[in-house]
């Protein structure tokens, strides 16, 4: 935990909290996501946004810390931006496929979630990585 850099840390975690948020936004894939997942009739049932915005900070933050640890010191902008594609890809977006496949969601619903999840663990890896 001494060699983390949690600047770094806290800065990816930023990183993930603005591409999560255009990401999910009305331009991009916002409206598909919440007719997929129905919150247009959840409208009174949804979580109050502190905690919705506030807990996705916190697992973010998680999530950059966890991924400092497995990069370790030595890593690079190119290993960190590798290994991150590479966790997002290969374990994130493909676990989210086995739950999803059970769960028979959209496969476009998938793709917006794992993309999400690439994508933002390849700029996490990329950021931890040059300022390891």
């Amino acid at each position: 935990m001494a060699d983390i850099n949690y600047f770094a840390v806290l800065v990816a975690s930023l990183l993930g909290f603005a591409i999560g948020a255009a990401w999910y936004s009305p331009m991009m894939f916002g409206v598909y996501w919440m007719q997929a997942v129905g919150y247009e009739s959840k409208q009174g049932k949804m979580r109050h946004p502190a905690i919705i915005f506030g807990g996705s900070f916190f697992a973010l933050f998680i999530i950059a810390v966890n991924l400092a640890l497995f990069l370790g010191p030595q890593s690079t902008l190119a290993t960190g931006t590798m290994y991150g594609f590479f966790t997002g890809f290969g374990w994130v977006a493909m676990a989210f496929l086995v739950n999803d496949l059970f769960e028979n969601r959209p496969f476009q619903l998938y793709f917006v979630n794992a993309g999400y999840q690439v994508v933002t663990f390849t700029v996490m890896g990329a950021v931890i990585g040059a300022w390891h």
